[in-house]
């Protein structure tokens, strides 16, 4: 299925997306039943949008910058934190929390927003407990998610369905749809 690889890259079409976040819906209601989903922005968002219709739960989202740079591929940068977390979710929802990005790069972003998630002072005493999911693993990273359908053998730039969209003008997007 994936095989497209270009000067280490892997491109995602937009179907093989969706199949990717199924397979990974599918782990998940297999063996847990967590009460809230957690998301870290932005890579988390179309994740977190088919989960919570699929497994019918609240979700809420972190915002994290994480990339420092002019360009896409640039290195990981220093972890910036919103203040709150954005949700509707009630504080007793955050019981059993599902913590959601779409990939495990170096493993750091994953582990410091767990460590702010139970720190984070609204609904820290909730939390009885945090497991994790992403799409993809990439092979050095150090931390292995809960739930991953995809464990990669080498370490490519994903190219995301949307990531294009980084790179396009308005104009250009204008001039696309005349």
């Amino acid at each position: 299925m994936i095989n497209n690889f270009m000067a280490e890259k892997l491109i995602i079409t937009f179907d093989e997306y969706t199949e990717i976040v199924e397979k990974l819906a599918i782990e998940i209601h297999n063996s847990y039943k967590p009460t809230v989903l957690v998301g870290i922005m932005r890579g988390a968002a179309p994740i977190l949008d088919i989960l919570s219709r699929v497994l019918k739960l609240p979700i809420a989202y972190i915002v994290i910058q994480s990339y420092a740079g002019n360009g896409m591929e640039d290195k990981q940068g220093q972890l910036m934190f919103a203040r709150e977390i954005s949700s509707l979710a009630e504080n007793k929802d955050f019981d059993k929390v599902l913590l959601v990005d779409d990939l495990s790069d170096t493993g750091l972003t994953l582990n410091k927003s767990i460590e702010w998630l139970k720190n984070y002072e609204p609904t820290k005493n909730y939390i009885n407990e945090v497991k994790t999911a992403c799409l993809w693993k990439k092979k050095s990273s150090t931390f292995e998610p809960d739930f991953c359908p995809v464990k990669l053998d080498s370490d490519p730039w994903i190219v995301q369905p949307t990531e294009h969209y980084e790179e396009m003008s308005m104009e250009e997007i204008i001039k696309r749809n005349k």
